[in-house]
C-alpha cells in the first residue's frame, strides 16, 4: 500500500509544479504526498486574498484521503493577511477537514526559531509589495531582517520555471552582502525551486538555510509521527529535532 506509514496532505496554488516535487524527493520511505489546489492567478495582494477563499472546499476534498496532517502550502497567501492569519487559516482548514492542519508560513516560523535564527537575510521570486507584507509579518515574529530581495515574478507558474542555478545566484549574491549580520537565510515561496542549493548555501555562508518546502515538510513528517531525521538533503533543519507548534 503506497503511504503505508503516512499520507500527507498539501493545499497548493493552482499553478504549483514545485512543492509536492520536492516533497517527493524529500520524503521517507512508506510516505506520500496527497494534494489538491486553489485557483490564483496573480501573486499579489488581490490574488493571494481571492486564493484563500478556497481553503475550506480545498481541506474537505483533502480529507477523503485520510492524510495525517494537511499543510497549507503558498507561503504569502499565509502572511498576505498580516501577523496571526496564518494562524486562523489553520483553524478553518481543521474545522473544515477535522485533520491537523499547519500552514507553510506557521512551518517558517517555527523553524527560524528552532535554529535559533533572528536576523535573517531573505530571498523570494516576489514582487516588492509581497516581499513587504512578508518583512511586516517576519519583523512582528522578533525577526531582524538585515536584508530583503525579490525577483519580482507576478505569476506563480513563472516562478516554477526559474532554474536551481539561477536561485542560487540569486541568493548567493545576496547571502554575500550581509554574511556577517546574519543567523541564517529564508528563501520564501513553495514554487520557487530550492531543494538543490540548500546545501551549497550552508557548505559556503556557515549558516542554516530555510526554504519554504523544506520546512513545510519538516513540520508535516512531525505532525504526522513521522522523524524528520530519517530525511536527507535538506539541510541543517531536518538534523534538529522538535517540530514546535502545530
Amino acid at each position: 500500500m503506497y503511504g503505508w506509514r503516512a499520507r500527507i496532505g498539501r493545499i497548493n496554488p493552482s499553478p504549483e509544479t514545485v512543492g509536492d516535487e520536492e516533497w517527493r524527493r524529500l520524503c521517507p520511505e512508506g510516505a506520500i504526498v496527497v494534494s489538491t489546489r486553489m485557483l490564483i492567478e496573480r501573486v499579489d495582494r488581490e490574488g493571494l486574498t481571492g486564493m484563500v477563499r478556497h481553503v475550506e472546499r480545498a481541506a474537505r476534498e483533502l480529507a477523503t484521503a485520510r492524510p495525517g496532517a494537511i499543510l497549507m502550502a503558498g507561503t504569502a497567501g499565509a502572511f498576505n493577511g498580516g501577523p496571526g492569519f496564518d494562524r486562523r487559516l489553520i483553524e478553518r482548514i481543521r474545522n473544515a477537514a477535522g485533520i491537523p492542519a499547519t500552514t507553510t508560513m506557521t512551518a517558517v516560523l517555527t523553524a527560524l526559531d528552532v535554529l535559533g535564527i533572528r536576523r535573517v537575510a531573505v530571498a523570494t521570486p516576489y514582487i516588492r509589495p509581497v516581499d513587504d507584507d512578508l518583512a511586516a509579518v517576519l519583523r512582528a515574529a522578533g525577526r531582524e531582517i538585515v536584508a530583503i530581495r525579490g525577483m519580482g515574478i507576478l505569476k506563480s507558474i513563472d516562478m516554477g520555471d526559474v532554474e536551481p542555478a539561477a536561485t542560487h545566484a540569486f541568493v548567493r549574491d545576496l547571502l554575500a552582502g550581509v554574511e556577517e549580520r546574519a543567523d541564517g537565510c529564508l528563501i520564501s515561496c513553495g514554487n520557487l525551486r530550492t531543494l538543490e542549493v540548500i546545501g551549497p548555501l550552508e557548505a559556503e555562508f556557515g549558516l542554516p538555510v530555510v526554504t519554504s518546502n523544506q520546512a513545510g515538510l519538516w513540520q508535516a513528517l512531525h505532525m504526522a509521527g513521522l522523524s524528520p531525521g530519517e530525511v536527507s538533503g535538506g539541510g541543517r533543519l531536518f538534523a534538529v529535532p522538535g517540530a514546535g507548534p502545530s
